[in-house]
């Protein structure tokens, strides 16, 4: 059997029928800018859901604010998931000198969790905010992690410089997400059900790949 073994020769091909698919079957569609296009693209390459065309979105020129955060070299990408961070490129961030981390499985963050009767999430969110340097936040698993963002936000116990809000699922993923698209923090988010960590990571890694691109 004859199949294409070329990795790069696979992604390129997949970005060629992505776009050709999004010509015949969505002839009108227009991307707000060249930086989401890719982004999205690079969703859809993911998931193979052309939903992603309508349902992520951009607030607060999210896309400037999260470049300027990796360009500056200092701060921390929080995941909600081991898997949204394993999906990240490592190498990228640490090229770029940006941190990363996830504490779902963190020992000190469980025990807080149960004392507190909250979920892993809501307790690495705690964690987090007790840390110095820029942060941003990239959930595609835990709407309660959203949640305690916006609630710490507003207490004035917590500075996110953005947020990515893709969390997949059926219970507080829609009003977690809602909460997020209308808040004041620059944020990309999947409105509606749809999501999850390796959309997450995705669009993280759009973001590295178009700086790497232009530094190369």
């Amino acid at each position: 059997m004859e199949y294409k073994k070329n990795p790069q020769g696979i992604e390129t091909e997949s970005f060629e029928i992505i776009q050709s698919i999004i010509q015949q079957e969505f002839p009108t569609y227009q991307f707000a800018s060249p930086k989401e296009e890719k982004i999205i693209k690079r969703v859809i390459h993911t998931s193979a859901d052309f939903d992603y065309l309508q349902n992520l979105t951009f607030t607060h020129d999210v896309v400037a604010v999260l470049e300027q955060f990796l360009q500056a070299g200092e701060g921390t990408i929080f995941t909600d998931t081991t898997m949204a961070l394993s999906g990240i490129n490592k190498r990228v961030l640490d090229q770029l000198g940006i941190n990363y981390a996830c504490y779902i499985a963190d020992p000190d963050v469980a025990e807080q969790a149960k004392a507190k009767g909250m979920t892993r999430s809501m307790a690495g969110i705690e964690h987090a905010a007790t840390l110095p340097g820029p942060k941003v936040f990239v959930l595609g698993n835990a709407p309660t992690a959203i949640f305690k963002i916006l609630e710490m936000v507003e207490a004035g116990t917590l500075e996110p410089t953005a947020v990515v809000g893709v969390p997949v699922g059926f219970v507080g993923a829609v009003e977690s997400k809602e909460a997020l698209y209308e808040s004041d923090l620059p944020a990309i988010v999947a409105r509606g059900r749809k999501g999850g960590s390796n959309v997450a990571a995705a669009i993280i890694n759009a973001l590295l790949y178009q700086m790497v691109e232009r530094e190369s």
